[in-house]
């Protein structure tokens, strides 16, 4: 045990480095644990495909003008809480995606705080979307920012 202590002692900020390293190890596998609503791509095609859910990208319009799931809305993380009026539907399934997986939890707890039943994350977001070779559509689709769409994108036109 003395060996210990002069250890800590003589390599305090190691120590210190490993006790974070391992909390934050420790915090994401307990996350992954009890987190039921993160769901993987696969999972989201079967939503899509089965139960027509909706999917909202929440990253910046900018990011989701390079590139997002096909028929996503786009609403923006910084001021969603203003913009939630415009998801009507409470009942439908809604899979929230982000840009790694880390926003679209704090969205998915605010929509079930305001009645939204079956809300979903990607998880790894978008990262993981593109990891698996899922397609996506680039260019303005629907964004919902401020109550309208906006300018559809050339595949959107041609369909």
């Amino acid at each position: 045990m003395e060996q210990i202590n002069e250890f800590i002692g003589n390599n305090f900020l190691l120590f210190l480095a490993f006790a974070v390293i391992l909390g934050l190890l420790v915090q994401n596998l307990w996350a992954g644990f009890t987190n039921k609503t993160s769901i993987d791509p696969g999972r989201v095609t079967e939503l899509i495909n089965r139960e027509n859910a909706l999917v909202v990208d929440v990253r910046p319009m900018a990011d989701y003008d390079k590139g997002h799931i096909i028929n996503a809305i786009n609403i923006p993380s910084n001021g969603f809480k203003e913009q939630l009026h415009l998801l009507k539907d409470k009942e439908q399934p809604i899979i929230v995606v982000c840009s790694s997986g880390m926003t679209s939890g704090g969205i998915c707890k605010l929509l079930h705080e305001d009645g939204f039943e079956k809300v979903y994350d990607l998880k790894g977001g978008m990262a993981s979307w593109t990891g698996v070779n899922l397609p996506i559509s680039r260019g303005k689709k629907e964004s919902k920012k401020e109550g309208k769409k906006v300018k559809k994108s050339k595949e959107a036109e041609k369909a």
